[in-house]
Order: C-alpha cells, then sequence, then structure tokens
C-alpha cells in the first residue's frame, strides 16, 4: 500500500472511533478528516473542496424546504390521518397502509422531516385510540428507510453517491436509474415489516406495559413551606395511590430516598413523580407541591396562549451533553421544560441538571406557536403538540404537491437537472407564500448539508490516495469463490456494517471508491455497484443510532435498543437477498 493509502487508512479509523464514540457530530468529524487529509498533503485544496462545489448539498437543501412546505401546509396529513384512522381494520392491515405510504412519500421527499411530520401523528392518534405507539413508530421509520432507496431524491445518500460518481468521471444518477432495485426492495421489505413487527414488538411484554412504559415521565415537584403537605406521610398526603402516576423517590439535603407510605415531608422537599403524560401535568394542580424548576411554572397551564409539546433530542443536538442548565434552556427556546423521558428508564436527579442525550423526550410548556417555530430546527428532531396547535395552512397544501410533482416531471424529463429543478420549486413555495422565509431557512438541517459536503470530499480522498484499490482487492477476494453474488454480498454487507457505526452519508462516501474499484477489477458495471452500496448504506436497521429516523421514534416509542435489533434482523437479511437478486436482473453487472 502506498504511502497516501496508509494515512488515510489512519485517519478513517481515528475518524470512527470518534464518530463511534459520538464525541462530535458527524460533519465535524469528516470535516476534520478531509482537513488533516489536506494537511498531510493526500488531498490537495480543490480535492478537500469538493463536496462543497458538488450538487447534492444544495439539492438536499432545496428538498428540505419542500419538505418544511409540506409540514407547513399539511400537504401529506390528510392521508397519514385517513390511514390511521380507517376502521374496520385489523392491526396488520393498517401497519401495511402506514408502511406503504411512508415509503410512497419518501421516494419523493427526504424521509427525515417526513418521519417528523408523521410520528406525532401517529403518536396523537394511539392516545386518542388507547393503542401503543410502539406498534407503529419503529415500522414507520424503517418503511421510510426503505422509501428512501426508491429514487434517487428519497434520501442524501443517494445524492452523494450520485455526486460521487460525477467526482470520478461518470454521470450523475437519473432520478429513476434506481427504482428497478430499489422498489423490489422496498416492497418485500415493507412486507417483511408487516408479517414480523406486531409479534416481534409484543414478544417481550403485552401491549399495554409498552403503552405504560412508553410514555412515563419524570417530573420533579417541591413541597412548599406553610403548605398542607408539610409534616404529613407520603400516604397521609394522598401521593401513594395516585392514578397514572407514583411517587419514586424523596430528595432531601442532596440525598434522594425511596419513597415510603410512612416516609414525612419536610418542606423543601423535592418529590420525583414518574408517570404518563395527562397525569404527570395534572400534578402541577395539587395544593401544596409546586415545580422544583422555579415559580414560573406554578399555574402557566392556565394562561392563555400557551401549549403543551413533545419535543425529541436529535442525535446530533448541542442540547446532547449538557444539562437544561447549562445551555439556559428556557432563555434560549422561550420555553418551560415540566418533566423528561428517556426511553424505558426513569430519569434520576433534578430535572436543571440532568445531562440529556439523543433520543430523550422533552414535556415543554411554551407558547402556542412554538411548533411552527422550532419545527425542524436542528435541536429537536420531533415536535408534537399536545394542545390545540394552529391549523396547518391547507390552501397551500395543493400548491406545494404541484411544485413536487413539477420537480420530479422536469428532472425526469431531463429538461431540467434535479438540482436546478428541485430549486425551482423550492423557490416557488417560498414566493408564493406556502411557507415563510424564515421558517424556510430553519427547516433546512445544515449539519446534514454540511455532512454530505464533507462525505463527498472524504470519498474524493479514498478514491485518490489508493486505498480504495486495496479495499476492492480484499472484497473480491471475499466474494471470489462465490461469483457475482459474493461479490455483490461482500460489498453490500461491508456497506451495511460500516452505516451502523458511521452515519450513512459517511459510510456511502467511503464504500463507493471501494465498491466501483471492486466492480473494475472483477468485469462488473460500476453504476450497478454504485447502486449496492447505495442501499446498503441507506438500509440501516439494526440500531437505533445507525440511522436518525430510528433515533426519532426511539423515545417516542419507548423502545429499547434491542428492540431494533430483534425488528432490523429480518429486514436485514430480507436485503442481503434480495439485492443480489434484483440488481443483475433489474439494473444490470
Amino acid at each position: 500500500m502506498s504511502g497516501d493509502a496508509w494515512l488515510t487508512l489512519v485517519v478513517l479509523l481515528a475518524t470512527f472511533v470518534v464518530l463511534a464514540f459520538d464525541r462530535v457530530p458527524t460533519a465535524a468529524g469528516l470535516g476534520g478528516a478531509v482537513f488533516v487529509l489536506l494537511l498531510l498533503g493526500v488531498v490537495d485544496q480543490d480535492q478537500a473542496l469538493t463536496g462543497l462545489s458538488a450538487s447534492a448539498p444544495v439539492t438536499i437543501a432545496a428538498l428540505y424546504v419542500l419538505a418544511g412546505a409540506a409540514t407547513a401546509t399539511g400537504a401529506f396529513t390528510p392521508a397519514i390521518d385517513r390511514l390511521m384512522d380507517a376502521g374496520g381494520r385489523g392491526e396488520r392491515t393498517r401497519l401495511a397502509g402506514v408502511a406503504t405510504a411512508a415509503a410512497g412519500f419518501s421516494a419523493i421527499l427526504p424521509n427525515t422531516p417526513l418521519v417528523a411530520l408523521a410520528a406525532p401523528r401517529v403518536v396523537t392518534w394511539s392516545r386518542r385510540t388507547g393503542r401503543s405507539p410502539a406498534t407503529y413508530l419503529m415500522p414507520l421509520s424503517f418503511a421510510a428507510v426503505l422509501g428512501g432507496v426508491i429514487t434517487v431524491i428519497g434520501t442524501s445518500t443517494n445524492l452523494v453517491v450520485s455526486d460521487l460518481l460525477v467526482a470520478a468521471g461518470g454521470d450523475p444518477l437519473g432520478v429513476f436509474e434506481i427504482t428497478g432495485a430499489g422498489l423490489p426492495v422496498a416492497i418485500v421489505g415493507v412486507a417483511v415489516l408487516v408479517v414480523t413487527a406486531p409479534r416481534l414488538l409484543r414478544a417481550r411484554r403485552p401491549v399495554e406495559e409498552l403503552d405504560e412504559r412508553a410514555q412515563r415521565y419524570t417530573m420533579a415537584l417541591r413541597v412548599d413551606v406553610d403548605g398542607p403537605v408539610v409534616g404529613r406521610t407520603v400516604d397521609e398526603a394522598g401521593l401513594r395511590d395516585l392514578a397514572g402516576v407514583f411517587l419514586a423517590g424523596v430528595e432531601r439535603a442532596g440525598r434522594v430516598v425511596t419513597a415510603r407510605p410512612e416516609t414525612r415531608l419536610g418542606a423543601g422537599d423535592v418529590c420525583y413523580f414518574v408517570g404518563d403524560v395527562d397525569n404527570i401535568v395534572d400534578l402541577m394542580e395539587v395544593r401544596g407541591l409546586s415545580s422544583a424548576e422555579g415559580p414560573h411554572l406554578d399555574g402557566a397551564l392556565e394562561r392563555p396562549g400557551t401549549g403543551l409539546f413533545e419535543v425529541v433530542v436529535s442525535e446530533r443536538s448541542e442540547l446532547a451533553g449538557s444539562t437544561l442548565r447549562d445551555v439556559g434552556f428556557r432563555a434560549r427556546y422561550d420555553a418551560a421544560v415540566l418533566a423528561i423521558r428517556r426511553h424505558d428508564d426513569d430519569v434520576p436527579g433534578k430535572l436543571g441538571t440532568v445531562e440529556l442525550r439523543p433520543g430523550d423526550v422533552l414535556l415543554l410548556l411554551a407558547a402556542a406557536d412554538f411548533g411552527r417555530r422550532f419545527r425542524g430546527h436542528g435541536d429537536f428532531s420531533v415536535v408534537a403538540s399536545l394542545s390545540t396547535a394552529p391549523p396547518p395552512r391547507r390552501s397551500a397544501a395543493a400548491l406545494v404537491l404541484a411544485a413536487i410533482a413539477a420537480m420530479v416531471v422536469l428532472a425526469v424529463s431531463g429538461a431540467l437537472t434535479l438540482l436546478e429543478a428541485s430549486l425551482l420549486a423550492a423557490g416557488a413555495v417560498v414566493a408564493l407564500r406556502a411557507i415563510s422565509l424564515t421558517e424556510a431557512r430553519r427547516a433546512v438541517n445544515l449539519n446534514v448539508v454540511f455532512t454530505i459536503a464533507m462525505a463527498i470530499s472524504l470519498g474524493t480522498a479514498v478514491a485518490t490516495s489508493g486505498l480504495a484499490v486495496e479495499f476492492a482487492s480484499l472484497l473480491k477476494s471475499i466474494g471470489d469463490p462465490f461469483g457475482q453474488t459474493g461479490q455483490i454480498v461482500a460489498v453490500l454487507a461491508a456497506t451495511m456494517l460500516l452505516t451502523e457505526v458511521l452515519s450513512n452519508n459517511a459510510a456511502a462516501a467511503v464504500m463507493l471508491p471501494v465498491a466501483t474499484a471492486t466492480a473494475f477489477d472483477a468485469g462488473y458495471d460500476p453504476r450497478a455497484f454504485a447502486i449496492i452500496v447505495l442501499i446498503g448504506a441507506s438500509c440501516s436497521f439494526l440500531s437505533p443510532l445507525g440511522y436518525q429516523t430510528n433515533l426519532m421514534v426511539y423515545g417516542l416509542g419507548g423502545y429499547r435498543f434491542g428492540d431494533f435489533t430483534r425488528v432490523g434482523a429480518p429486514l436485514t437479511l430480507a436485503t442481503l437477498v434480495v439485492t443480489p437478486i434484483v440488481v443483475p436482473l433489474f439494473i444490470g453487472v
């Protein structure tokens, strides 16, 4: 191996370690790797800036604006609501409808904002009908991921692969060029999901227990000085047998003790309650108890113009690793945190001192327009209103749908490039006021945009350093004994494994030059192997950390880490079986 290849390998391994332990945001990790390779002379300035001059970052930004407009106008919500409310149908039939719709919508818009739009609707419907949101949220995420491989505009990963092909001297992928392989993978994946998910998600405990676990928040309330609770035991104060909530512990002089019936409460004691969202909020009306987070919350629920919201801390949020107090949450977001929910764990300690993690769900009290102001904000992957939210601008929904349809037609017909068509559509929805300029800016996830740019630059480094050729030789030797199928499975499995450790865009950027080198060495079509990488990088089902949509539903559904592995394993196996069949059949190798 050449010196440049060794240097690139060392930098890549260091980047893998940093990103695997979630030390820095993906964009910063990839950007740092490119910068180091530039300093070492592995890439020159033009190669290091390849990603910033590529079309993919700008295209995905335009698609995020369109997705933001779809959210603001409720363009897709009638279809989602109709599928969820369809009466007289069984659970599997309803799940099939939701999964099919999610996959279909994700074929024309990025899947991350679509899951952010659909997940709150699913949670609201589940609570209204007494069903477990866990039955639908993970399948929603997985189906959206599957839908992303149907067309090139379905996910940012596809655009990264397309731009890397251009950087290597090839043509960009056509909008429907990957459909021959992606559509069968999506159809089989959705079918496997509908058959296996309900049973596997129930395998550990009944739906009722999942429901209870999924909605458990932790709230801290302080015993008022001279209030009616002071001097009474937990039992005497009526805090032992509360409906839908229980007193988990009492903090006194910095020490938390178990709340027993005979525990006597004193002025200033902090009581930690755990329960579902409705009952946890009702605790704020109990006489003698007030919010431990400050007097500004007392009686706040009765104030006009306020509402309750659930938000999910995103994977790359500035909140992750910090406490509410550290970031000055109330001043920064003009919202107060009432309670925190963390997967299936109770949150210890006072809310202001809890170190937040990606996937944590925060129950907020904020102005009624909080959802509109912060939906699409990089710190929150999901914003769901639990109160009466401002109605979506339905009158502009048809305009948004027309803009999306026009974008697809113009790009497919060749009248405009995908970049030009997406910018035209995004500009139209802003100019015609389907979405304001401020909302459009907030809808664009700059972290994703920069990640794409740096991933393309890193992929260029892997190719030009000679490392791709070395990796390709290794993969070819592994797959050779099994012929064409072995080569496809080797590339696909390596990509799927890498995307569980890195982001999907980074995995695609690293593996694409390796896959195309493997194809050249074995005498196969490099574009076909690019599509294999595209499928492998997108199909992340084994953990909540491999894909952003998985993390978005992780906290909302109250899942455990192993739930993703249990449900995702059959999907991963199906992808490994179907892809080697459909790529040669419909794409050609």
